[in-house]
Order: C-alpha cells, then sequence, then structure tokens
C-alpha cells in the first residue's frame, strides 16, 4: 500500500501541475484563435496544431532525451542533472500537449456564444479585452465545463506514459510490485481501482462545479 501511495502521489502532482498549465496555456491560445487578427489566428492554430498532433509519448521522449542534447552544453548538463527531470519533463509535456487541446475547447466555447453578446459589450463601452474578460471568457467556461472534464481525467490516465521517461507513477509502481512480487493480478487490479476512485472524485468534483457556476436557462434556453 505504502507503494501504490507513493505512486499516486507523483501521479496526482503531475496531472495537478499538467492540467493547471494546460488550461493557462489553453485559455490564452483559445482566446488567440477567436481574435480578429488573422495572423495571431494562424500563429494560435500552429500551436495547437503542433502539439495536438504529435503523440504524447513522442513529446516525453523528446524533452526528455533530444532537448538537452539541442541546447547550449552548459544548459543541457543542467537540465540532466535536475533532481526530479522526469516529473518536470512529464509535467511539461502534458501540459503542452494538453494545452492544445484545451484551446480548441475554449475557442469553440467563445465560437458558440452569439455575436450579440460580444456586439453587448461593445455598446456598453468594454475593451475587447474587457469583452473577452468580463462576458465571453466567463459564459464560455460554463459551456466547455463537460468536455473540461474530460481532458482533465485524460490528465490523470495520460500521466502513466510518464513511466516510460523514469517517472515512479501509479502505474510504474504497479508494475515494479508485479515484477518483484510476481503478483500480476493483485499489483494491477489495485492500481486501477485507485485510479477509478480519483477519477470519480474528480467527476463529482466537476459537477459540484458545473452546477455551482451554472446560468439558470442559459444552456438549455439557448445562448443564442
Amino acid at each position: 500500500m505504502d507503494t501504490l501511495l507513493s505512486g499516486l502521489y507523483w501521479t496526482l502532482a503531475t496531472a495537478l501541475l499538467a492540467w493547471i498549465m494546460a488550461l493557462i496555456l489553453g485559455a490564452i491560445i483559445g482566446t488567440l484563435r477567436t481574435l480578429p487578427n488573422r495572423w495571431v489566428v494562424r500563429l494560435a492554430n500552429a500551436y495547437v496544431e503542433l502539439f495536438r498532433n504529435i503523440p504524447l509519448l513522442v513529446q516525453m521522449f523528446l524533452w526528455f532525451f533530444v532537448m538537452p542534447e539541442l541546447v547550449p552544453t552548459a544548459i543541457g548538463d543542467w537540465l540532466k542533472q535536475l533532481p526530479n527531470a522526469p516529473f518536470i519533463t512529464a509535467v511539461l509535456s502534458l501540459g503542452f500537449f494538453t494545452s492544445a487541446r484545451v484551446a480548441v475547447q475554449v475557442s469553440a466555447g467563445i465560437g458558440s456564444l452569439s455575436r450579440g453578446q460580444k456586439m453587448a459589450g461593445t455598446a456598453l463601452g468594454l475593451t475587447l479585452g474587457q469583452t473577452y474578460r468580463y462576458v465571453l471568457l466567463p459564459m464560455a467556461f460554463r459551456i466547455i465545463i463537460p468536455p473540461l472534464t474530460s481532458e482533465f481525467l485524460n490528465v490523470i490516465k495520460n500521466s502513466a506514459v510518464a513511466l516510460t521517461i523514469g517517472l515512479m507513477e501509479l502505474t510504474a509502481r504497479a508494475r515494479s510490485m508485479q515484477e518483484f512480487s510476481f503478483q500480476v493480478f493483485e499489483a494491477f487490479t489495485a492500481a486501477t481501482i485507485i485510479y477509478v476512485l480519483v477519477n470519480v472524485v474528480v467527476v463529482n468534483l466537476m459537477r459540484f462545479i458545473e452546477r455551482r457556476v451554472a446560468v439558470p436557462g442559459f444552456i438549455s434556453g439557448g445562448g443564442k
């Protein structure tokens, strides 16, 4: 149990930090994809296509094995000697990979809003930035809470890929248990149950948040 709890700690730490990073970057990139400046939109779309279309496993290998060789030698040596290099790499890889997916959700949420909301912000004298901050983004995030929940669950599950670069998260701990005890069924069954329990907690937490921030009649009655 101590081994599994240690793995759970690293799984949750990796997933939470990666999710915070993905949510911040995704909100920024997703917003940029809806701006009237076409060059900004193209750059934001390029970011999304780059990180969304490269497999997560490949990205982790690139960050962990290739990046230290591309930067100057002193920086590369420093990166290799970091005490928690697999953890930092996993957070960065998961964060960038998931941020591209979150950006698509954010831009879709903004695009689903009626033009009248943006025009209303302009009529009130709000700048474009203020319109996004006070009108569009709050309503868009209310709409995309369900898909964001799925992305959060994916971050938790995708953290298992980090075992390939040496991070001893939950799946890696279960694997090490079965290697020295030969109890494959017990080790992975316990890990599976822990994953299910964590995901159930996340789903219920996100449902609670969705109910708390819901605007009565907005989605069911139609945002347009």
